[in-house]
C-alpha cells in the first residue's frame, strides 16, 4: 500500500472526520458517522479510490543520480 494522501490533503480529511464524528456524537444525524472514512484515510495517508481516479496528493520522493 503506497501513500497517496499527502499534506493538506491529510489535514483537511483529519479535521473533516472529527468534525463529522463530533457533531454524531452531539446529536447530529447517524450519516455524520461517516467521518470515520475521512479521519481514518488521513491518519493512515491511503485512499481507495485515489487509484481508481488515478489520483495522487502526496508529493513525490526525489532520487538523487
Amino acid at each position: 500500500m503506497k501513500l497517496n494522501v499527502g499534506g493538506i490533503d491529510r489535514v483537511l480529511r483529519i479535521l473533516a472526520g472529527l468534525a463529522l464524528i463530533a457533531w454524531a456524537l452531539m446529536g447530529g444525524p447517524v450519516w455524520a458517522w461517516i467521518g470515520v472514512v475521512p479521519l481514518a484515510t488521513g491518519l493512515v495517508g491511503f485512499c481507495p479510490v485515489y487509484p481508481l481516479l488515478g489520483m495522487n496528493t502526496c508529493p513525490m520522493k526525489k532520487t538523487g543520480k
